[in-house]
């Protein structure tokens, strides 16, 4: 497995990467996803695809670094998911690995994420992944 960080406007955010990423996000297309990069990559947002042997992208994940008053300095994960077609073979493993990486050299305290209530699967893929739940996360809709 080959991990890529990848930059601002590499083609491979839309080729490679957005496809995976719609398997979590299917609202997106690619003309929202490209507004959003616009916006969001000010904001520190990053994308890290990974690869598997025949160079096909299996895994993605969408991260920022960000300063606050509880931990100081985190790694936020804002996406993270595996084709359907890789899952249970240590692809977000190795893209959680590869996070934690990008953490410790940015100073971070914790790597963080949301899950969906929904998501059993994935919590208990973080669970073995000794990720903790140590909040709730609220959401007002405002539309």
């Amino acid at each position: 497995m080959k991990i890529i960080d990848l930059e601002p406007g590499d083609p491979r955010l839309i080729e490679d990467l957005l496809p995976v990423l719609r398997e979590l996000r299917p609202h997106l297309t690619e003309k929202l996803f490209l507004e959003i990069l616009g916006e969001a990559q000010g904001q520190g947002l990053r994308f890290t695809a990974a690869y598997d042997e025949g160079g096909v992208c299996v895994g993605a994940a969408g991260w920022r670094v960000v300063a606050n008053t509880h931990l100081v300095r985190k790694l936020y994960v804002d996406d993270l998911v595996t084709a359907s077609t890789a899952r249970s073979g240590g692809v977000g493993h190795a893209l959680l690995g590869h996070l934690e990486e990008h953490a410790r050299a940015a100073g971070c305290a914790a790597l963080t994420l949301d899950s969906g209530t929904q998501r059993a699967d994935a919590h208990r893929f973080y669970f073995r992944e000794r990720m903790a739940v140590t909040a709730f996360s609220f959401e007002k809709p405002l539309g």
